[in-house]
């Protein structure tokens, strides 16, 4: 029966800080309302963003400013189903938790892509980045009756080190979309050597990684050509680390790009680079993979989950930026090389789909709001892909 679903997120899809979660949780969301259920997105404002408005088959009500949307989104939830009978509430833990089970008493489901834990020192000063260490601490806490989604199998392990019991725990891996990630005769490989990122401007994105490789590299390639799609804060330190290194007249920055743009360079580029200290899943590696180009990304979790080492790219030890040069220096010299692991990446992204995703979440979301947990003992042990197989 067609459900009444209450999201909670930061941002929707329009707002111009929505990253890879917001992609995620908004291609699940709109299926399920294309399919008859009734979703209301609960997010933040932005700058020339409605208050309301209905778009991908979704009521999206923003409230408060990015800043402080933690605080404000337990209130204006409690408006909202006061207004309103909803059956369950998803809350997407993507940034500080709202803790909703500290004021709902309907059935939660809680979708993680991946937590901050240390990682956040990595990107802010100390004092904003204890607070978001600081708040994420209570989740066994608040959310230890409480059944999660999460998007990779490295997300659960970290779920289960914070205490979670690995029971409440269901992997439900991203999707694609296979009309527009596709490979395209028309749109052959760049002639000179072309190496990709794309992804947000973050210091942990740690992109200043890829330019040092290119530093290494550009003796060798004198052509080499580094085109980097994205925005964020960490745009101008990056463009002055790029004069610092001597490499700019080999890096591209393209700031934010349409998707057409965006799947143009991917099928165009040699080899796409995601050297991120820490990913929920790595959704540009399948992107790119799709699009029939091999990844070179640093081992860590999430991205370790979403490439196959010497089957769809090769992977890295985070922060070594040799061998990031050298595997970069093997993909680049070695055509035999690259069309395998290419022809590698097009069968792995074949195995992910949109629909499938949000097919497992809707059985989800059921369960959950009929009161019944997607514990093992009801479902069976989970399917995780790794390797390529099903285990």
């Amino acid at each position: 029966m067609p459900l009444r679903i209450l999201a909670i997120n930061w941002q929707d899809l329009r707002n111009p800080q929505a990253g890879g979660a917001e992609v995620h949780l908004q291609e699940i969301l709109s299926r399920l309302g294309q399919w008859g259920h009734e979703v209301t997105l609960l997010c933040c404002g932005f700058e020339g963003g409605k208050p309301e408005e209905e778009y991908d088959h979704l009521r999206i009500v923003r409230r408060g400013e990015r800043a402080y949307f933690n605080w404000i989104a337990p209130r204006a939830a409690r408006r909202l189903m006061a207004m309103q009978s909803f059956d369950l509430v998803v809350e997407d833990i993507n940034k500080i938790p709202v803790y909703t089970p500290r004021f709902c008493r309907l059935p939660i489901l809680a979708v993680v892509p991946h937590l901050f834990a240390t990682t956040v020192f990595h990107e802010i000063n100390f004092l904003l980045a204890s607070y978001i260490y600081v708040m994420e601490r209570p989740v066994r806490r608040y959310y230890r009756n409480v059944p999660f989604m999460v998007i990779s199998q490295s997300t659960k392990e970290d779920l289960v080190e914070r205490g979670i019991a690995p029971d409440m725990i269901r992997v439900v891996h991203c999707g694609i979309d296979h009309d527009v990630y596709r490979t395209d005769p028309g749109h052959e490989k760049s002639p000179e050597p072309t190496v990709t990122y794309v992804g947000r401007l973050k210091k942990y994105k740690s992109v200043d990684h890829l330019l040092g490789a290119v530093a290494h590299l550009r003796g060798d390639f004198p052509t080499l050509r580094v085109e980097v799609i994205g925005a964020g804060d960490d745009d101008a330190r990056l463009r002055r680390r790029a004069k610092e290194l001597g490499v700019t007249e080999n890096v591209h920055f393209a700031g934010f790009v349409p998707v057409e743009r965006k799947v143009e360079v991917l099928r165009r580029s040699w080899v796409v680079v995601c050297p991120s200290l820490k990913e929920g899943w790595g959704l540009t590696n399948i992107e790119a993979n799709a699009c029939g180009t091999p990844v070179v990304c640093a081992d860590v979790p999430g991205l370790r989950d979403s490439a196959i080492d010497g089957e769809t790219g090769l992977l890295y030890p985070y922060g070594e930026i040799e061998v990031l040069a050298g595997h970069l220096r093997r993909i680049l010299t070695d055509g035999a090389l690259r069309e395998q692991l290419g022809q590698g990446g097009l069968r792995w992204a074949s195995k992910f789909h949109w629909d499938q995703a949000a097919r497992e979440t809707e059985e989800i979301v059921e369960q959950v709001a009929s009161g019944q947990r997607y514990i093992d003992r009801l479902w069976g042990p989970p399917a995780t892909m790794k390797g390529g197989h099903a285990t």
